[in-house]
């Protein structure tokens, strides 16, 4: 097939509407911490989207989508976007009826709001300096591998791992990334001792609103057609947040109050638990998996709070744990009723749900192991953290030289 021209103008939609999940990232975050803190927040996304966008066609791209190299990482035979252009291109042995040109900035938004997720555990406490230097080398060293072993025709493709939309590649990296980065950093000055409220919440709802209509584009983006199976993600993406949210609420309800924080946080864990089964499940899939995200993702929350982990923004619990969730439960409840050659555990196929487990524990280990390493080599070089002092008094008026609020 030609290139087709709905199918382009549907991807620079999509790509648009990623684009603005990066922002959606910042003003979430940056609603939830202190006032002090809330420009830098918001900046460490905008970064992001500038460090990966520049990265992402010198080299990243080729990493990621060139020839395969021993299922490992992708040649470099796209660098400088060399051979990118507007012909047909072929991936993993598909081709596409956009411009390779339009694949390649689709999957740089992709990138680009991945890294600004991995910003949650930076909050209000981690050098503008370190974080440039650990964007950079994290979306290099763990990002475009993981993408390639996914969806540029490495290991984990070859073995018929699913993943429609990110959970491995884009949510369990950023969220164990995380984890490990929570592990390596001193916590905040006070933290566990001090009142530490959210300094703005209605930003933070605006953010999540911003979120959840972005990930419309993530998943039925991710069909790289204007055709039924975009509508399809498109519908139980929704349909996923909705459950998600309704069950984050009751539970939270059970435990005291339904917090408007709660109930974004729960849309949030629906979204990301469909994102790698939205080209695979129905409705019914969906429901499921976005109840079971909403709940299991609460209490993730709980867990990392009754053990004193300085992570406030909730990457871990809500991506880490999310994308797992989401990711395993595509090995489960994948139907041939959206395409025909996916099926899941429910449908007498265990062998997806092998599949998703394998692919699931090696993204888990990768991410964690190369970011552990990475932040403790930056951390004994240059340092990650900033100064008490410069903590005290807010890294928008430390590092940034303003305010948010005068």
């Amino acid at each position: 097939m030609p290139i087709d021209t709905g199918d382009t103008a549907w991807l620079l939609g999509a790509t648009a509407l990623v684009m603005l999940m990066t922002p959606g990232v910042g003003f979430f975050y940056g609603g939830l911490v202190r006032k002090k803190n809330l420009v830098n927040m918001i900046t460490l996304s905008l970064i992001a989207f500038a460090i990966v966008s520049l990265q992402w066609v010198l080299f990243g791209y080729s990493l990621a989508f060139g020839p395969d190299v021993n299922g490992i990482i992708g040649g470099l035979d796209f660098i400088g976007l060399k051979g990118v252009g507007m012909e047909q291109v072929t991936i993993a042995g598909v081709t596409l009826t956009v411009p390779a040109l339009m694949y390649m900035a689709f999957q740089m938004v992709f990138a680009t709001v991945t890294l600004a997720i991995v910003t949650s555990v930076f909050a209000e406490r981690v050098k503008l300096s370190a974080f440039i230097v650990f964007g950079l080398l994290w979306t290099t060293l763990v990002y475009d591998p993981l993408a390639h072993w996914v969806w540029g025709g490495g290991w984990l493709a070859q073995i018929g791992a699913l993943d429609f939309a990110g959970g491995t590649v884009v949510h369990i990296s950023a969220g164990f990334s995380a984890l490990a980065i929570a592990l390596v950093i001193r916590k905040r000055i006070g933290f566990g001792k001090d009142v530490m409220e959210p300094g703005n919440i209605p930003l933070a709802l605006l953010g999540a609103a911003l979120l959840w209509f972005g990930w419309f584009g993530f998943n039925a983006g991710s069909a790289i057609g204007a055709n039924g199976l975009a509508a399809s993600a498109f519908v139980v993406t929704n349909t996923a947040a909705a459950a998600g949210a309704l069950s984050w609420m009751a539970v939270s309800w059970i435990k005291g109050r339904p917090a408007s924080l709660g109930f974004a946080s729960g849309a949030v864990a629906g979204l990301v638990a469909i994102t790698p089964a939205s080209g695979f499940v129905d409705i019914w899939g969906a429901i499921a998996i976005g109840l079971i995200a909403g709940v299991v993702c609460y209490y993730a929350m709980v867990f990392r709070i009754r053990k004193g982990l300085d992570e406030s923004c909730d990457c871990w619990s809500v991506h880490g744990v999310g994308g797992l969730l989401g990711a395993l439960l595509t090995g489960v409840f994948a139907t041939a009723a959206v395409q025909a050659n996916y099926t899941g555990l429910l449908a007498g196929n265990v062998n997806q749900l092998i599949a998703q487990a394998i692919a699931v524990s090696a993204s888990i280990a990768y991410a964690f192991i190369v970011t552990f390493v990475l932040v403790k080599a930056i951390d004994m070089t240059i340092g990650m953290t900033v100064k008490d002092e410069e903590e005290y008094v807010g890294l928008d008026l430390a590092q940034h030289g303003e305010r948010a609020f005068t």
